[in-house]
């Protein structure tokens, strides 16, 4: 079965997975085919664009022993794209072991160039940029918010079940979901992430009024979550943190060096306050302050709630 194969367990980057799988598509000139986990999986990513979706498990299926079935599925694809959670990474990897054939992750973008697959990574936390080449096949894993989902639909594509028997040597008795603390970041649209410039936790409140004002939400640095413990983990970005693209990216005493940049790097607007106008974070930024977040923040505040 040639073509190009989608698959995530993760229904909004299976979404998301669509639109550089159309661009394959519409390259090499071969079907799309979904690789969904239910019914109902299924039938969501069946009006973004494919050419059939395939329905070859479940919910409780577990996701790394499904390698062998999904190999057999794509035997014959020219380019299989795998979402790049942690599961999903693993399972690529099986996929392509099986296939003897080459893979490459975290790509922040695709291309068909001479007969081959390329594929742009971010390497070495952001500081270079570098396209690996791939023959066909090939397989690819991608980050959740790398592209948005199709915003087109079209007429639903055919709905199949397929024979994907998961490995059963290992099953999964029970799930218990991490606990966390506030809200998912990476869904925001915009965002107010503060560093070190603050001097006390309390200080914070001058961010979060002026997040109320906004409607937006509250992030950090690696050692406002880590070191002082003011703000929950879930809420750090960077290199191990968060990744997030939100619509406006507000960055409060903070100097944006490269561990912290990558993981808002592409966020639409990045607006930065910072006394130092030296600061790494200004070279990043779309629109600078150069000011004493003290005296600023009150001030920005005031002016929006007018």
């Amino acid at each position: 079965m040639a073509g190009i194969f989608i698959f995530s367990e993760d229904r909004a980057l299976a979404a998301q997975l669509l639109t550089p799988a159309l661009e394959l598509k519409a390259a090499l000139g071969e079907p799309l085919t979904v690789l969904a986990l239910d019914a109902a999986q299924a039938t969501e990513l069946s009006t973004l664009g494919a050419d059939k979706v395939l329905v070859v498990g479940d919910s409780a299926t577990w996701i790394e022993g499904l390698g062998e079935p999904l190999a057999a599925l794509v035997a014959h694809a020219s380019v299989v794209l795998v979402g790049g959670t942690l599961r999903g990474k693993h399972l690529a990897a099986d996929v392509a072991a099986r296939l003897k054939t080459g893979m490459t992750t975290d790509a922040k973008a695709v291309r068909i160039a001479g007969g081959k697959l390329v594929a742009t990574r971010i390497l070495y936390a952001g500081l270079a940029v570098c396209d690996e080449e791939l023959p066909l096949p090939a397989v690819v894993t991608i980050r959740a918010r790398t592209f948005l989902a199709p915003t087109t639909t079209t007429a639903a594509a055919p709905i199949e079940q397929a024979v994907a028997k998961a490995d059963a040597r290992v099953t999964v008795e029970s799930v218990t979901p991490t606990s966390t603390a506030g809200v998912d970041i990476t869904a925001a649209s915009r965002l107010i992430a503060v560093g070190r410039g603050f001097r006390a936790k309390d200080d914070l409140k001058l961010a979060e009024d002026l997040g109320k004002v906004l409607g937006a939400e509250l992030a950090c640095t690696r050692g406002i979550a880590e070191d002082e413990h003011w703000l929950p983990i879930e809420r750090y970005i960077g290199i191990s943190g968060q990744t997030v693209k939100p619509e406006l990216y507000l960055a409060v005493g903070l100097s944006g060096q490269v561990q912290h940049m990558v993981g808002c790097r592409e966020s639409k607007t990045i607006v930065a306050i910072n006394n130092d106008e030296r600061s790494p974070i200004f070279e990043a930024a779309d629109y600078g302050i150069v000011g004493d977040l003290y005296e600023v923040l009150p001030l920005l505040t005031a002016a929006l709630r007018k």
